[in-house]
């Protein structure tokens, strides 16, 4: 496999400088020293990071906002030294102290040590002051190999930066900031996979490292070997499993790095080490969260995109940071919802982009009782497919019934395999619209699809400050759902459709702000059966003849899907 050896450079010396100039441009708020424009907040406790360049949006993209405060970047590949680290920690002294972030890398422990004892050696009296945190998150690197000089520090480091910086802005003290940062950091693992090496601009032109039908899994973010090679390159569905192995493993002596105990809770960081496609990304992303959903692993965030790359390796990387578990309430270990909420503050910073988040998983109030309502709502459906397709084969074309069952019984399915849960209310929305994508198929099917995929984007825009949902957040995504859904529908009622039923049901329970759940199912019923009576202005029924409706009375059998589902939820 060939590397890619050209670049869009000024100069091979110059690209650093050049490209933090460009940083700056990118957003005011940075400032490049010596040109001493920053004005950092002086109350709160200042996060240093730093190391080689060519790990871009790592570390200078992540400065400000709620991350860091500096960042000090030495040439691609090589630590800054100790005199533009100690330059670094001047321009963020403050009145609460300074934690400095590296990575296990001996220059770069040796020269932001060198700094910061020499800091504390002319300020003694601020000599505790300065705290120091090394990251060593690499699961490729086994316990023998790293016996004196540890594991590498990867890309779980920005983790940390993100947790401690967050809760700096918020104002957390020197101490508070320094042990969660800590904690964090012995809490993370990253294995690495990659298709080939990278090239460092300004070097000759090298031939390839691998062959064109292998990978190496365990490769450093300098290039260095991994731990295996494979050949043939496998499907993701066999790659990610062994990654996992890595990461979770309890009974590999060389590597049993992080304490699973069995039904726990993680972060997913899906990291791209520079030439690897969104397109390709994303099917990474999908497949590592199933392989921990097989695992009884509770994915509690994904975040997937650019965080610290090896300049344009194709590869990528998998984290988790594994949470709190009840056994870690007795020490001093910070709580799941501490961390999450940290995780979730969104940083105004240019390498942290919010949209490379993942959904949150959001909890139902009562999630058994959710289960039972929507195994009631798919029951109905089956139980009412006779007279459903009865209505329709007067008023349409005789199949609402059978899609409609074949929709719900896919569901069933779906919540007997664990995919549809109390616990993970949006993901559980997510696979509902897509099996009314695909078992249900036609207008109906699509409609769902459509329906409920806006109802998982709403339930996550109104409950962006909760984990757990309430009626209030419930009732707003359904409105918003429904406005969405008339965007790809002319119906609206009175209509003889499934959306006169839906409207009732959506506006009703809008009025009480989700708290008559009862009063909002009477009036879907009353919705749909009111469609009896109605002049058919879309749908399949407005093809048929408007006497014989009339003389059949027969109600929209999409509206009686719709009264079916409802109350079977309220039971």
């Amino acid at each position: 496999m060939s590397i890619q050896f050209k670049h869009f450079v000024n100069t091979p010396e110059s690209l650093v400088l050049d490209s933090l100039e460009g940083l700056c441009t990118l957003n005011p708020q940075l400032a490049l020293a010596p040109a001493d424009k920053a004005s950092p907040d002086r109350s709160k406790v200042a996060l240093i990071c730093g190391g080689g360049s060519g790990h871009e949006p790592a570390h200078a993209g992540f400065a400000t906002g709620c991350l860091l405060a500096t960042a000090v970047c030495g040439n691609i590949f090589a630590s800054p030294n100790a005199s533009q680290v100690r330059r670094g920690i001047d321009l963020a002294e403050n009145e609460k102290g300074t934690v400095i972030i590296v990575k296990n890398y001996t220059g770069d422990i040796l020269n932001f040590g060198l700094a910061k004892e020499q800091y504390a050696a002319q300020h003694p009296e601020k000599a505790d002051r300065v705290k120091f945190v090394i990251v060593a998150d690499d699961v490729a690197v086994g316990k023998t190999q790293g016996k004196i000089v540890g594991r590498r520090g990867l890309a779980g480091t920005v983790l940390v930066y993100k947790i401690a910086g967050a809760l700096a802005k918020r104002g957390g003290s020197l101490e508070e900031v320094y042990s969660i940062a800590q904690w964090v950091a012995s809490r993370v693992g990253t294995i690495g996979v990659g298709l080939e090496h990278c090239h460092v601009p300004g070097t000759a032109a090298s031939e390839s490292h691998l062959s064109p039908s292998e990978i190496e899994i365990g490769m450093g973010i300098h290039n260095e070997p991994g731990n295996r090679r494979l050949s043939p390159v496998p499907p993701l569905k066999e790659l990610i499993p062994q990654l996992l192995d890595f990461l979770t493993s309890t009974n590999d002596p060389e590597r049993s790095f992080l304490p699973f105990r069995g039904n726990d809770k993680v972060v997913l960081l899906v990291n791209n080490l520079g030439g690897v496609s969104e397109l390709e990304l994303a099917g990474v992303v999908g497949e590592a969260r199933r392989a921990l959903d097989a695992r009884g692993v509770q994915v509690e965030r994904v975040l997937a995109g650019t965080f610290m790359t090896s300049l344009n390796m194709p590869g990528f990387s998998l984290t988790v940071l594994l949470l709190p578990s009840p056994a870690d309430l007795d020490t001093s270990a910070p709580s799941t919802s501490l961390l999450l909420s940290l995780l979730d503050e969104k940083p105004n910073v240019p390498g942290w982009n919010s949209s490379r988040w993942g959904a949150i998983r959001l909890r139902a109030e009562d999630p058994a009782a959710l289960i039972a309502a929507v195994q009631r709502a798919c029951t109905a459906l089956v139980v009412e497919e006779p007279e459903i397709t009865r209505m329709d084969n007067i008023a349409g074309d005789g199949d609402c019934g059978l899609t409609l069952k074949a929709g719900a019984s896919a569901v069933l399915k779906e919540v007997e395999r664990g995919r549809v849960t109390g616990e993970d209310v949006v993901g559980s929305v997510i696979t509902i619209a897509q099996v009314a994508e695909e078992q249900m198929g036609g207008t109906s099917g699509a409609l769902y699809s459509i329906f409920f995929s806006a109802l998982a984007q709403g339930l996550q825009a109104h409950a962006t400050a909760a984990r757990t949902l309430t009626p209030a957040h419930w009732s707003a995504a359904l409105s918003d759902a429904l406005a969405r859904l008339y965007t790809y529908t002319r119906a609206r009622p009175p209509s003889r459709t499934l959306v006169d039923p839906l409207a009732a049901f959506a506006g009703a329970l809008a009025a009480q702000g989700g708290a008559d759940f009862a009063g909002a199912v009477r009036a879907a019923g009353d919705a749909a059966l009111a469609t009896r009576d109605l002049e058919a202005k879309a749908g399949r029924s407005a093809y048929v003849e408007g006497d014989r409706l009339r003389q059949e009375r027969v109600p929209d059998p999409g509206a009686w899907g719709v009264k079916a589902i409802v109350e079977g939820l309220l039971g």
